[in-house]
């Protein structure tokens, strides 16, 4: 049995070999559900229970985010529900801001007790905006998005109950995300009977800010924006979600390299543990791939809620810890 248990040289990490993919499958399930990654759980787990501290926790995270992801992806463009403007623009914009949070994390908090503390507030964050956005969202902007919503999920129960096959991966011209353009001045893509316009340098200052945030913690900046994009500007989750992931990967990819090409000073170590991470995304591939598979049969709110509670219950932790409480 101890043959089954593996020493990671980068991270000091001590663990049962199979423990990392099925922890990663479990997280990403559910959290694809929601339309990110799961990473910003994984952080936690990785911190508290594996005791993997150094900034090496943050390019590991990418390199999970890179395994995980295209099966997430593949699901989304398969589904024609890739909002590419959308998707384009959160690129733009996140990709130089890792570079600024690959600072932040290295220069300002390489302390694990205050990384613990910022990993604290930007759970935090994530879960108030999720909160908004499931129970505190006015009538008016749920009416909005109410009908391509509604119609993608009834055209998902028909296309499953009619039939077998490639049959019930038939997508109604009602439920795909139609071409759009971007531009210096607005994003512009429609879904259902409805064109959704947004303005670019609204979504590429927040993309940038987000991306540095991501670049620090090693999410990649999904699990915020998608929920932003929601809640602040009225977007349906179900095109937000693949473009958020798209920015993910992307993010993710320059994260690593970032993280393992960029000199440190003092000798710290930023490299990420591969063989931590790919055994994290190995499990993450699986678990998104199932999540976005079953997703249909899962209550939206349900989904948020339990988001909610694990990254309330996360935060306050790391936040009392903090002050010593």
């Amino acid at each position: 049995m101890d043959t089954l248990y593996v020493d990671f040289p980068v991270s000091g990490v001590h663990t049962w070999v199979f423990l990392p993919p099925l922890v990663a499958f479990a997280v990403s399930f559910f959290s694809s559900m929601g339309g990110v990654s799961g990473a910003f759980l994984l952080l936690p787990y990785q911190v508290s229970v594996l005791n993997f501290v150094s900034p090496s926790v943050t390019s590991t995270n990418f390199v999970y985010n890179v395994v995980a992801i295209p099966s997430g992806i593949y699901r989304y463009i398969r589904e024609k529900r890739m909002a590419w403007p959308l998707a384009w623009a959160i690129v733009a914009g996140t990709l130089p801001g890792v570079l600024l949070g690959y600072y932040i994390r290295v220069l300002l908090l390489p302390d694990p007790r205050v990384f613990r503390l910022f990993v604290g507030c930007v759970l935090l964050y994530i879960a108030c905006h999720l909160i908004y956005e499931t129970f505190w969202k006015s009538r008016r902007k749920r009416i909005r998005i109410k009908s391509p919503e509604s119609g993608f999920i009834k055209n998902r129960e028909f296309s499953n109950k009619g039939s077998m096959g490639r049959d019930t991966e038939r997508i109604t011209a009602n439920a795909v995300v139609r071409p759009g353009s971007l531009s210096i001045r607005k994003i512009e893509y429609t879904f259902g009977e409805e064109t959704y316009s947004i303005g670019t340098p609204m979504i590429l200052s927040m993309a940038f800010i987000v991306g540095a945030i991501g670049g620090a913690y090693g999410i990649g900046g999904g699990s915020i924006l998608s929920p932003l994009l929601v809640a602040v500007f009225n977007l349906p989750v179900y095109t937000v979600a693949g473009a958020a992931l798209l920015g993910t990967f992307m993010t993710s990819i320059a994260g690593v390299i970032f993280y393992s090409v960029i000199p440190v000073h003092s000798g710290m170590t930023t490299t990420p543990d591969w063989l931590l991470g790919v055994l994290f995304g190995l499990g993450g591939f699986l678990g998104m791939y199932c999540g976005a598979r079953l997703q249909k049969f899962v209550p939206q709110a349900c989904i948020k809620a339990m988001l909610v509670l694990i990254m309330l219950f996360l935060a306050c932790s790391y936040i009392l810890k903090y002050f010593n409480i």
